[in-house]
């Protein structure tokens, strides 16, 4: 199997409970085609480099995957059908994928306050 990455844009209007429904279907779309999904990240709104659909603003989501080529079709197919999904790519994915937890106890103990040492009285 291989890794791929998805990056698509939703439209500005879809938010808070409705964007993530709209990533949980295509989480959905994907594990019922037996890939497994590595990540899904939604970036939040951004202004756009260019207007797509007459929208300058959009909501970012990656989706990280791993699966066999066939799925890739079904997937951009239900991206290209929905109207809610403006923009969207696909590319093989080469690297790895850091898994979360990792993630959270970098930044845990990056956050954590570094006890200094006090120096040695001098008597």
């Amino acid at each position: 199997m291989r890794t791929y990455e998805t990056l698509f844009i939703v439209h500005p209007e879809v938010v808070g409970d409705d964007l993530a429904a709209l990533i949980e279907k295509y989480r959905k779309v994907l594990t019922d085609q037996q890939a497994v999904v590595l990540k899904a990240d939604n970036w939040g709104s951004r202004n756009l480099a260019y207007p797509v659909k007459k929208q300058t603003r959009g909501s970012y989501v990656l989706t990280v995957f791993e699966g066999a080529p066939s799925v890739i079709a079904e997937f951009e197919r239900r991206l290209r059908i929905d109207e809610k999904v403006i923009k969207y790519q696909t590319v093989l994915f080469e690297g790895s994928v850091a898994a979360p937890v990792a993630v959270e106890k970098a930044v845990q103990e990056e956050a954590a306050p570094v006890a200094e040492e006090a120096p040695a009285d001098e008597a």
